[in-house]
């Protein structure tokens, strides 16, 4: 039992990494209601296995701050749907009919994709749209997220009419180092399946951060004069 507290503790550690960036221990402890000497002795351990690792930062005149984050080890312990079969058919494939040719038919493979989103999502509002593409970048592995942005005061003044769409893990992260334009894919196609809106990249996985992030934000209707 105490085996078993002790391991989905560590992962709950590793899931506040993964959706942070980065904490520190006392962040860890407050968050997941533990002990600060508790949660320490996770993160030697977790230390330990290569999964995270530490940078000090001088913090006024007190003791340097440890900034725990993910090493590329701890993100493999995420889901990865896709995994290493995938890139090595990609590969083969590419000695057989070009590099060109597979860039191709993965942006065919992802408007497919969004044709299928479009289908699943249905016709509701902005925001019941959002919600339902959440749930289905999760089921394939993502840890996705979103949050309304009230932008009274800008261009985009209704409440309702802009989102931020973030995805703490990449699903297809082994492909996307070798096949970066799989990004632009799969921007393309949120894009494609909220046609009513501006779909931006704001932050980027293969780009070093510890996210992947979409501004998505509804077109203004044209107001013609006569």
């Amino acid at each position: 039992m105490m085996q078993t507290q002790q391991t989905s503790t560590k992962q709950d550690i590793l899931q506040f990494l993964l959706k942070g960036g980065q904490g520190t221990a006392l962040q860890l402890a407050e968050s997941l209601d533990i002990s600060a000497q508790a949660i320490r002795r996770h993160l030697k351990d977790l230390e330990a296995e290569g999964v995270i690792q530490y940078r000090s930062v001088q913090a006024g005149m007190g003791r340097p701050q440890h900034i725990y984050e993910l090493t590329s080890l701890g993100r493999d312990r995420f889901p990865n749907r896709y995994g290493d079969f995938a890139l090595s058919f990609l590969d083969t494939l590419a000695e057989t009919v070009g590099r060109e040719q597979v860039i191709s038919i993965l942006r065919k493979q992802w408007q497919r994709k969004a044709m299928e989103y479009r289908r699943l999502m249905g016709a509701g509002s902005l925001q019941e749209r959002v919600a339902r593409l959440m749930e289905l970048r999760r089921d394939e592995g993502y840890m996705a997220e979103w949050y309304p942005v009230d932008d009274r005061d800008s261009d985009f003044n209704a409440k309702g009419d802009r989102f931020v769409f973030t995805e703490h893990n990449c699903a297809i992260s082994n492909v996307a180092e070798t096949f970066p334009s799989v990004c632009g894919n799969e921007l393309e196609m949120f894009a494609a399946v909220l046609p009513d809106c501006i779909v931006e990249r704001t932050h980027w996985i293969i780009d070093g951060e510890h996210r992947c992030g979409y501004s998505i934000a509804r077109k203004k209707s044209l107001v013609i004069s006569h």
